[in-house]
C-alpha cells in the first residue's frame, strides 16, 4: 500500500505540473488564472484540514505512551538532551552551510533585472525574538487551546507532564495507558483514510501554483534556485555522513523508508502534512515508537533544518542583490541571530519569511529584498519541507542508535516490495507492550 501510494503521489505531482503549465499557457487573463488557481486551492486547502485534524491527537497520545514506555524519568530526560544537543548541531550546520555555499555561489550578484524600491513593503511582518513572551508560550493556558489551535510544543509540554505523572502513578494509570493505545491505533487508522486523497491534493497543488504563476516566474531567479536546491543536496548528503557515522550502513535505506513522506511534504511545501506517515515510516524502519513520538515533535519545533538553510541563503542573496558587503564578523552575528530567533517561531505561518524579515531590518538591509523571493519562495518551501522531514527521521534514528534501541527493519519493506506489509498500518501492538521498559 505504502509503496502503491509513493507512486500514485508522484503520478499527481507530474499530472498537476502538465495541467498547469497547460492552463498557464491557454489562458492569458491573469485575473481568470488566479481565480483558477483559487479552485484547486479548496482541494489543497482541505487535505491540509485534514491533516493538521489528524496532528494534534496523534502526537499527544504517541508521546505519553511512548513515554509510559520508557519506564522512567532518567531515560526520558537522557532521550530529551539526546534529541536537543542533535538538533542544536544539526542547526548550526544547515545556518553555516547556507552560509558558506550563498558566499560560494553569490547568486545575488549581477541580477539583470529592476530590484524593488528600497521604501517598498513587503507585507511581512517582523517577529523579533523576546525571551519573555517565548518562554511563557511554552506553556499551554489550556490543554483544550493548544490542541485547537494546533500548537505543537504546548501539546508536547503538557504530554511530558502527563506521561511522567502516568509513570509516577504506576499500575493504577494502566487503564488510561490502554485507553490512548487505543486512541494511537484509532488515529493511525485515521491518517491511512486521509492519505488516500493525497494525491488529488497533490495534483491540485502543484497545478493551481503553476497555473498562477507559470513556469515563467522561475526565470529570473533559476541561478538562485538552483543553487538553493544545489545547498539542500549538499544537507541531504552530511546529514546521511552523519547518520552513517552513527547507525553505519543501515542509514542508506532510511531515504527508502521515508520517500513517501518526503514526496508528500515536497509536493504540499507542507513538513506538517508528511508527519504521520514519517512516525510510521520510522517505526518500520525500526525506530521504537517511544522514541519517535517523542522526538518528532521536538524536531518540528526545533529542527527545521532545510529552514534554517534558507534562512541565511535568503539573508545574504538580498544583501548581494542590493549590493551590501557584510563583514564575515556580520555573518557570523547574523548566523547567532537566526540560531536563537528561529526556536522562537514555531507554528507561526510562513515561519521562515518572518525571521528573514526580522534579520534584515537587524542589519540594515532593505526589507523590500523580500519581494524578490516571495514569487519563488513557494517552490523553494517544497525542497525546504522535504528536508525537513529527512532531519527529522534522521534525528530519531541516531537517538534510537544511542539508545541502543533501534530494531531491525521491516524485512517486507526491502524483499518484497510490492506485497502489503504487516507494519504498513498502525504499529502491532507488542510495539506498544506496557510491559517494555526503557
Amino acid at each position: 500500500m505504502a509503496k502503491r501510494l509513493t507512486y500514485y503521489i508522484l503520478a499527481g505531482l507530474l499530472l498537476g505540473i502538465l495541467v498547469g503549465w497547460a492552463l498557464n499557457a491557454s489562458v492569458g487573463d491573469q485575473a481568470r488564472l488566479t481565480e483558477i488557481a483559487g479552485y484547486f486551492s479548496i482541494v489543497t486547502g482541505l487535505f491540509l484540514r485534514l491533516i493538521k485534524m489528524i496532528i494534534a491527537p496523534l502526537v499527544f497520545s504517541t508521546l505519553v505512551v511512548g513515554i509510559a514506555h520508557m519506564g522512567d524519568t532518567a531515560a526520558l530526560g537522557r532521550v530529551g538532551v539526546r534529541a536537543v544537543g542533535w538538533f542544536l548541531t544539526a542547526s548550526l550546520v544547515s545556518l553555516s552551510l547556507g552560509l558558506v555555499l550563498v558566499n560560494l555561489f553569490q547568486p545575488g550578484i549581477g541580477l539583470d533585472f529592476p530590484l524593488p524600491p528600497v521604501s517598498a513593503d513587503a507585507g511581512v511582518a517582523k517577529a523579533g525574538f523576546n525571551l519573555k513572551d517565548f518562554v511563557t508560550h511554552l506553556v499551554p493556558a489550556s490543554m483544550v487551546e493548544a490542541m485547537a489551535a494546533n500548537e505543537i510544543l504546548q501539546i508536547v509540554v503538557f504530554s511530558l507532564f502527563l506521561g511522567v505523572a502516568i509513570t509516577a502513578v504506576g499500575e493504577k494509570a494502566a487503564p488510561l495507558v490502554r485507553g490512548l493505545e487505543a486512541l494511537v491505533q484509532v488515529m493511525l487508522q485515521v491518517t491511512n483514510y486521509v492519505m488516500r486523497v493525497a494525491p488529488v491534493a497533490v495534483f491540485a497543488a502543484v497545478a493551481g501554483t503553476l497555473a498562477e504563476r507559470g513556469p515563467q516566474v522561475l526565470g529570473d531567479l533559476a541561478y538562485f534556485m538552483g543553487s538553493f536546491y544545489l545547498g539542500l543536496l549538499v544537507l541531504w548528503l552530511v546529514l546521511g555522513a552523519a547518520a552513517f557515522l552513527v547507525i553505519g550502513r543501515r542509514a542508506g535505506l532510511l531515504v527508502r523508508y521515508i520517500r513517501e513522506p518526503i514526496l508528500l511534504a515536497f509536493s504540499t511545501a507542507s513538513s506538517e502534512a508528511a508527519y504521520p506517515r514519517t512516525l510510521e515510516a520510522l517505526d518500520r524502519f525500526g525506530v521504537p515508537p517511544r522514541i519517535a513520538s517523542f522526538v518528532l515533535p521536538l524536531g518540528y519545533s526545533f529542527n527545521l533544518d532545510g529552514s534554517m538553510m534558507y534562512m541565511t541563503f535568503a539573508t545574504m542573496f538580498i544583501a548581494q542583490a542590493y549590493g551590501i558587503d557584510l563583514s564575515l564578523s556580520q555573518q557570523i552575528t547574523m548566523l547567532l541571530v537566526l540560531m536563537v530567533t528561529s526556536k522562537g517561531v514555531a507554528g507561526v505561518p510562513r515561519a521562515s519569511l518572518v525571521v528573514i524579515a526580522a534579520t534584515l531590518s537587524f542589519f540594515d538591509i532593505p526589507e523590500a529584498g523580500l519581494l524578490l523571493i516571495l514569487a519563488v519562495d513557494h517552490f523553494l518551501d517544497m525542497g525546504r519541507s522535504a528536508t525537513n522531514v529527512v532531519g527529522n527521521a534522521v534525528a530519531s534514528a541516531v537517538v534510537a542508535r544511542w539508545e541502543g534501541t533501534l530494531d531491525p527493519a521491516d524485512p517486507a519493506e526491502i524483499e518484497a516490495p510490492r506485497a502489503p506489509t504487516h507494519r504498513a498500518g498502525p504499529p502491532q501492538a507488542e510495539s506498544w507492550d506496557p510491559k517494555a521498559g526503557g
